[in-house]
């Protein structure tokens, strides 16, 4: 009997010198995605967010070899300036979709940790992939903010 596939669950977190709405609009408005989305070497070209249970986004990723990736998925929980969770793809690609989680929990009056849960993820290379890129991800949104 074939096994099915071990699903991987990665846990990113970063304390940002912000409050959890500063960066709970900065990871929901296009305009801020452009200018801090993206790990390291990679640029965001394009970004449509509808923040709302059921809305849907669609994310570019321009990188270094000129090829762009499509981050695209639909929010399942929108909770401001609290929480997000949302599925996640990559096109051009055929796997199932995986799960994001995003935590914004205020630490005091000027801080805020971003804890971000990506499951599902399928395979070994994909979860060293979204570590790094959530590592660059939220290096440069602390540089946003």
């Amino acid at each position: 009997m074939k096994q099915p596939p071990r699903s991987r669950c990665l846990r990113v977190e970063r304390v940002i010198a912000a409050s959890p709405a500063r960066l709970f609009e900065a990871w929901t408005t296009p305009s801020q995605l452009l200018a801090w989305w993206g790990p390291r070497g990679v640029r965001c070209t394009h970004a449509e967010v509808d923040p709302r249970a059921g809305g849907r986004y669609r994310i570019a990723n321009s990188l270094p070899s000129g090829q762009v990736l499509w981050i695209v998925g639909e929010f399942l929980v929108v909770e401001p300036p609290a929480k997000l969770v949302y599925t996640w793809t990559i096109e051009p690609g055929d796997r199932r979709p995986e799960l994001v989680t995003v935590r914004f929990e205020a630490r005091g009056p000027a801080e805020t940790a971003v804890i971000v849960l990506h499951e599902q993820i399928a395979d070994d290379r994909s979860y060293d992939e979204r570590a790094a890129g959530w590592d660059g991800c939220l290096e440069r949104l602390a540089a946003h903010v």
